[in-house]
C-alpha cells in the first residue's frame, strides 16, 4: 500500500523493514518498562447521537443497532486475553451497567470535552507506562491480529496508523518513548484529510502502516460490509 504523503520529515516504513532510528526532539524519562495498552474508543450507543452520517442514509435505528453490535463485537473480540491491558475510553462517564457493555477485563475512562484529539491526548496522559495503541469502533473489521501487529511494530519504530480508505486512520499507535507535542493540532476530523494532517505533525518520526480498511460511516460502505457478513456466513440475510 502506498502511504500519504506529509509535508514533513516522517520516516515511513512497513513492518519488515529495518531502518535505523531517527532521532527525535524530546526524550521521555524511563517509568519502568509498563504494559501495553489497549484503549476502546466509543460513544455510548443513543438514537440519534452516534453515527449521524450513517444514519442519514440508513435511518437512525438501523444506525444505532449497527454501532451497539458492532461496538459489543469489539469489545468481546479484542479483550486481551493476557496479551495485553484493556481500557474502555467512554464519551459520558458514569453510566455503568447501562450501555449494554460487560465490564470483565476493561477499565473505564472519561475521554472528556474536546474534539477527537484532545481527547485522545487526555487519555494518552492518563494511562501507566508503555506503549498504547487507540483504536475506534468505526472499523468493525478490526481484528486482535491486527492490535499484536500493531504493538509488534512499535517495539520499533515510534507511531503506528491503521489508515481507513476514507483518509482517516482506524487505529493509532505510540511507543510513547518520546513524547509527541502538537500530534493532533490542525488534525481537520472526519475529512479525507486527518491521516495526512496528523502525520504533518510527526517530525522525524518513523512510522509503520498496517492494513487499509473501511470505517463505516455511511450508507454505501454498510452495505459492503453487509455484504462481506453474509459471503462469510455470519449476518443474517
Amino acid at each position: 500500500m502506498r502511504a500519504p504523503q506529509a509535508d514533513s520529515k516522517v520516516e515511513i516504513t512497513d513492518l519488515h523493514a529495518n531502518r535505523p532510528r531517527p532521532h527525535a526532539t524530546e526524550r521521555v524519562r524511563p517509568r519502568g518498562r509498563g504494559s501495553r495498552h489497549l484503549v476502546l474508543f466509543v460513544k455510548l450507543p443513543r438514537i440519534g447521537r452516534i453515527k449521524t452520517r450513517l444514519a442519514a442514509d440508513i435511518g437512525p435505528v438501523p444506525a444505532w443497532t449497527f454501532c451497539r453490535s458492532v461496538t459489543a463485537l469489539l469489545f468481546h473480540r479484542l479483550a486481551s486475553r493476557g496479551r495485553w491491558r484493556c481500557w474502555l475510553a467512554l464519551e459520558r462517564f458514569g453510566e455503568r451497567g447501562r450501555d449494554g457493555l460487560a465490564n470483565a477485563g476493561w477499565t473505564r475512562l472519561a475521554q472528556g470535552r474536546g474534539d477527537l484529539g484532545q481527547r485522545m491526548s487526555r487519555v494518552l496522559t492518563q494511562l501507566p507506562a508503555g506503549p498504547v495503541v487507540i483504536v475506534g469502533n468505526d472499523a468493525p473489521d478490526v481484528a486482535p491480529t491486527h492490535i499484536a501487529r500493531a504493538f509488534a511494530a512499535l517495539r520499533t519504530c515510534d507511531v503506528v496508523f491503521g489508515p481507513a480508505v476514507d483518509g482517516g486512520y482506524w487505529l493509532i499507535g505510540l511507543r510513547r518513548r518520546y513524547r509527541h507535542p502538537g500530534l493532533f493540532d490542525d488534525v481537520r476530523w472526519s475529512t479525507r484529510h486527518a491521516l495526512s494532517d496528523t502525520l504533518a505533525n510527526l517530525p522525524r518520526q518513523k512510522v509503520v502502516f498496517l492494513d487499509l480498511l473501511e470505517d463505516v460511516d455511511h450508507g454505501p460502505a454498510y452495505h459492503r460490509w453487509i455484504h462481506r457478513q453474509r459471503v462469510d456466513g455470519l449476518a443474517e440475510p
